[in-house]
């Protein structure tokens, strides 16, 4: 796979789903982006082009790991 595909398409999905914030900046909760149709058949693994886009300072998010239920409510946030 090639990873800056991947966060490519994960920028649009935040893009489409997300609204924006208080500081301008679109977000959208690890939840929405689950429970997506389009999001679950694009990304195999949504947590790991998610931690991609994190190291590559492209979005960020409060938590180390994300796991679905328990942060269902985190914000991501397209930087």
């Amino acid at each position: 796979m090639n990873v800056n595909h991947e966060v490519s398409l994960l920028v649009e999905e935040i893009r489409r789903l997300g609204t924006k914030n208080a500081d301008g900046k679109i977000s959208v909760t690890f939840g929405v982006l689950c429970n997506d149709d389009k999001c679950a058949n694009l990304f195999e693994v949504l947590v790991g082009t998610l931690r991609a886009a994190k190291r590559k300072k492209i979005v960020t998010y409060q938590e180390d790991l994300l796991l679905q239920g328990v942060h269902d409510d985190v914000d991501v946030i397209l930087l």
